[in-house]
């Protein structure tokens, strides 16, 4: 019963996906300590990230549970469903933001002071949907978070040479979230709901998730730069350039059938691919 509960708990929230945001949260961690940090830091590092995470996918879900239960893609989701009671999301969402206070508090005064903007930032962004298209860079922003906060876990002090990447996760982030929202398209525009999709439409979403994807590669070379790493980082980001192109070329404006595919296979190989090359490079 009880492995059962967790298990729906872990398909809530998505667990999987943190393979977004935990590499670039890595990277972080590695640039501000100029190699591989303590074992503490990234155990701590690690915590926070995930009761972040945690606490974002539970409040969103709370948020969006009328939302959800009225789409039909997500209508079976664990609390419309009822698999999983408003109640018990709320308790798990506190605690999950209480760890991740917590784990703030043990990195540095710094990461335990911002800790509240965090959960602002997420409780704001379950909101922007409802009115502004620009919710996509909200999200980029909150996911943004993670190599910025351990960037801040590492030093203690927030340094502008981090925000090339930082500002990279925001459009990166932007462009894949504008693809997967190709789904609700329809949903949106009958529901109220804002997205760059609803706003500019299929071919329109496309070109500026295209844009939003060079963009982030320019910053990731800027990034770099900036680092002065070598040429191991620039096969990979050579690598990343050929991703990206191929995530592009499994979405159509007439065939969305692999949305899927480009959403968290090519999404989750870069941000893999970001944090290996790094770590190779400053090695």
């Amino acid at each position: 019963m009880v492995k059962n509960k967790a298990a729906l708990f872990l398909r809530m929230i998505k667990f999987s996906h943190s393979v977004f945001a935990l590499p670039f949260a890595f990277t972080g961690a590695m640039l501000a300590a100029g190699g591989i940090p303590q074992v503490e830091k990234l155990f701590w590092i690690t915590a926070a990230m995930v009761g972040a995470r945690s606490g974002a996918m539970g409040l969103n879900r709370i948020i969006d549970n009328k939302i959800d239960a009225a789409n039909p893609r997500t209508a079976n989701r664990e609390i419309p469903s009822g698999k999983i009671s408003v109640r018990d999301a709320t308790i798990f969402t506190a605690a999950a933001f209480a760890f991740m206070i917590f784990a703030a508090w043990r990195l540095n005064s710094l990461c335990f002071e911002l800790s509240p903007v965090a959960i602002v930032a997420l409780v704001l962004y379950s909101y922007t949907k409802r009115f502004t298209w620009m919710a996509h860079f909200v999200l980029g922003i909150c996911i943004a978070a993670a190599p910025l906060g351990a960037w801040i876990a590492v030093r203690g002090t927030f340094d502008r040479e981090i925000l090339p990447l930082c500002i990279a996760v925001v459009f990166w982030l932007a462009g894949f979230d504008v693809l997967y929202a190709l789904q609700d398209i329809e949903f949106d525009r009958g529901h109220g709901l804002h997205s760059i999709p609803q706003r500019f439409g299929v071919k329109g979403a496309l070109v500026l998730s295209r844009m939003f994807h060079f963009i982030t590669w320019l910053l990731l070379a800027a990034s770099g730069v900036l680092f002065g790493l070598n040429v191991v980082y620039w096969i990979g980001l050579t690598l990343i350039a050929g991703l990206l192109l191929y995530e592009h070329s499994l979405v159509k404006a007439g065939d969305l059938s692999r949305l899927d595919m480009a959403f968290f296979n090519m999404n989750g190989y870069i941000s893999i691919a970001v944090f290996v090359f790094t770590l190779f490079s400053l090695i």
